[in-house]
């Protein structure tokens, strides 16, 4: 008889989109995915504007009986019932809600961009390693079958030394009076929840170049990139487009991370424009179909390939979700084996992308205001109350 999977509890942390999202992937059963040995509850919801929004949520991605709500955050983080809580709220306020989670002793799983500045990073390991806590960011992509498969295809040398990385995760929201299609107060453009292209969505270009740039050398030889940036800003001082050149001298490689919001890396939302990254060697190349952050076909060109291409579809099955499910696993068999830290993510990572965002932000002169680049912990903080 198998033994029962090792099952751990979830707080959610907001009740947006992407939280949604998440839950639902949570709510669907592992062993449709063929995974039996972890599997996860949904123990409690928190909104930070009151206990009936959090209410709402539950009805909306059609949660089982039993789940408890919270009005605050606060609540949700002493709650003794939660293993780990996901802290899906927007990238201004992830330092000062992941700090919460930690400082009340749980473990955390918290949305990409992980943070807004590099020191809110450092800080967050800290807590973390200090507290005796696992944590991870939430690239989800990094988890995914194909990116697994991808990463074991240029471990095996197919390409030869890969010496480029070219990756767009961008989107075509130019509206026809040349504006966006987004309020000034949206989350995308608004300066006071760390909008803009580059955190938002540039977060992915970065996922493929640093998994495969940085990721998969050995240990001794990983060096943090030379970065070069472009950006244009948009009226509200967001960054609208963004354009990244990462050197790694050690390895004679380079990586090109393009991100922006007014012209789409999938134009047409038929693939028809092609790959949205590329991964080129001497032998070859892998092109990956967009969106960047949740791929599901590949193509192998070969240079003694004759022509022929070789496509392997990973997609995922209509009634399956989106994929969020696979990088709560990796969560759960963390916590499992007493792990503190993903080895697909090290936290070390975490920091050595957040350093080079921050640099692209440095050089574009992008600005933020202090009290979402704070690295100081404020568990008053209006992001923790929902002052703001």
């Amino acid at each position: 008889m198998a033994p029962e999977p090792f099952t751990i509890r979830w707080g959610i942390m907001a009740t947006g989109g992407i939280a949604q999202a998440f839950v639902e992937d949570l709510l669907i059963s592992p062993a449709s995915r063929g995974v039996h040995d972890v599997a996860h509850k949904l123990a409690a919801v928190a909104s930070s504007s009151s206990k009936a929004s959090a209410d709402a949520f539950l009805e909306k991605v059609k949660a089982p009986a039993g789940v408890k709500t919270y009005g605050s955050y606060r609540e949700l983080v002493n709650d003794s019932d939660i293993d780990v809580v996901y802290v899906a709220t927007p990238h201004s306020h992830h330092f000062q809600n992941a700090m919460l989670a930690l400082e009340a002793g749980k473990n955390v799983l918290c949305e990409k961009a992980f943070t807004v500045t590099a020191a809110q990073a450092r800080k967050l390991v800290e807590t973390a390693r200090a507290k005796n806590l696992f944590l991870m960011e939430a690239v989800w992509t990094r988890y995914f079958p194909l990116s697994i498969k991808i990463r074991e295809l240029v471990q095996s040398g197919v390409l030869g030394p890969v010496y480029r990385v070219i990756a767009d995760n961008s989107i075509g929201a130019e509206g026809p009076n040349g504006s966006l299609d987004f309020p000034n107060e949206n989350r995308m453009v608004n300066p006071d929840l760390a909008g803009g292209a580059l955190l938002d969505l540039g977060i992915y270009s970065l996922t493929w170049l640093f998994q495969i740039l940085y990721h998969l050398q050995p240990e001794a030889e990983k060096e943090a990139p030379r970065v070069a940036a472009a950006i244009n800003k948009y009226s509200t001082g967001a960054d609208e487009t963004t354009s990244i050149i990462l050197q790694f001298p050690g390895h004679k490689s380079q990586g090109i991370a393009l991100t922006g919001l007014r012209v789409s890396s999938d134009v047409d939302g038929q693939k028809t424009a092609g790959p949205a990254i590329r991964i080129q060697g001497p032998l070859g190349e892998i092109q990956v179909d967009p969106p960047a952050y949740r791929p599901l076909k590949y193509q192998i060109v070969r240079k003694d390939g004759g022509g022929q291409i070789e496509v392997v579809d990973c997609s995922i099955p209509a009634d399956q979700g989106r994929g969020m499910y696979w990088e709560a696993d990796e969560v759960a068999r963390c916590l499992r084996d007493g792990q503190k830290e993903s080895k697909t993510l090290p936290l070390s990572e975490s920091i050595v992308i957040m350093e080079v965002m921050e640099e692209a932000l440095r050089q574009g002169e992008i600005k933020y205001p202090d009290l979402i680049t704070t690295h100081v912990y404020d568990p008053n903080s209006p992001l923790n109350t929902g002052g703001r």
